[in-house]
């Protein structure tokens, strides 16, 4: 999304995919002075290297930074606080969906601008801070108009996993900054949890870094201890089993016929193409929400008392007139 604030026109992320299809088109930094990356996930930070080839500067918060490529232009921001650029005031705070992620608030026209990347506020793990009022918010709609709780996510991911013999091993492909601290709690009290090295260091960082909730500190005992081929339940990354550790334990359960019988591997996140194929042969698709249902929608545009929104990362934003007319989440005007 391109944003003029009067002087300047400014970028709200950069990213790709999460298909291969979905490329970064260098041509939307054509014009651009500055590029704000709200968290490190690969479609909000995966077309950095071009953005750094035009050198034009990021700005981010630290955490995020350290996933850029070498010679970014950095403007740093904190996870929760003010930055005056250009005259501008963003307001930045924590938005419950990635180590280091925030939402951004610009002080821009005289009721404000309110963009909130990805967030979530149903996070054990992630720590979400209320934004402030805002008359125009673009917000993440992901799940479009679904309903469903992260409580009731929980209570299926529980009963697909109690159906399982004891003897079958579950693989659930994260991203380290994002699902894999809360899926570790949650799996903490249902037998024996192993993090691969990028999990652990993501989950080490987020206790060290005071960005998520005091429910968190159940999980330092697990940072001490080595990863565990044979525990029961491993969380590794990539999310889509495609490199990493989760690529390498996919492979060795279809080399040893453990895929679908005694290794089952479940997505809890977007699947690509590669992870369908996975699923198809030896897995399932169980969401463990990142994004929030309407509800949550609803709640966060009434709080900020905003009387336009745009529903952002949705494949059928169109859905948000038909369903009761404009008005369908706060009484206000909807941004196509």
């Amino acid at each position: 999304m391109r944003l003029w604030t009067g002087r300047r026109m400014w970028l709200l992320d950069a990213g790709f995919g999460p298909e291969a299809s979905s490329p970064f088109n260098p041509d939307w930094l054509i014009g651009a002075d500055e590029v704000f990356i709200t968290h490190d996930h690969i479609d909000h930070i995966g077309g950095a290297a071009h953005v750094i080839r035009a050198g034009l500067p990021i700005a981010c918060t630290a955490r995020t930074a350290r996933a850029l490529p070498p010679g970014a232009r950095l403007r740093l921001l904190p996870e929760k606080g003010e930055t005056v650029i250009d005259g501008v005031t963003l307001t930045t705070g924590r938005n419950g969906h990635a180590l280091g992620g925030v939402w951004m608030h610009f002080n821009l026209g005289a009721e404000g601008l309110f963009y909130s990347g990805d967030w979530s506020e149903e996070s054990t793990w992630f720590a979400f801070d209320p934004p402030p009022a805002a008359g125009t918010a673009l917000i993440d709609c992901s799940y479009q108009m679904e309903t469903v709780s992260q409580e009731e996510r929980r209570r299926l991911l529980d009963a697909a996993l109690d159906a399982l013999e004891p003897e079958v091993q579950v693989l659930f492909p994260v991203p380290p900054s994002g699902r894999a601290g809360e899926l570790a709690l949650h799996l903490l009290p249902r037998g024996s949890v192993t993090l691969d090295d990028a999990c652990r260091d993501a989950i080490a960082q987020g206790l060290a870094s005071g960005g998520v909730t005091k429910a968190a500190a159940a999980l330092r005992p697990l940072l001490d201890q080595p990863f565990d081929p044979a525990a029961r339940y491993l969380l590794c990354d990539t999310p889509n089993a495609d490199g990493g550790m989760a690529w390498r334990l996919v492979q060795d359960w279809r080399d040893s016929g453990r895929l679908g019988r005694r290794g089952v591997v479940i997505f809890t996140g977007h699947m690509t193409a590669h992870a369908r194929a996975v699923a198809a042969h030896g897995g399932q698709f169980l969401r463990w929400n990142v994004h929030p249902p309407l509800a949550d929608q609803r709640a966060l545009l009434r709080r900020i008392g905003a009387r336009r929104f745009a529903p952002l990362f949705c494949p059928v934003p169109e859905d948000y007139l038909l369903e009761s007319g404009p008005d369908v989440l706060l009484g206000g005007k909807v941004l196509l």
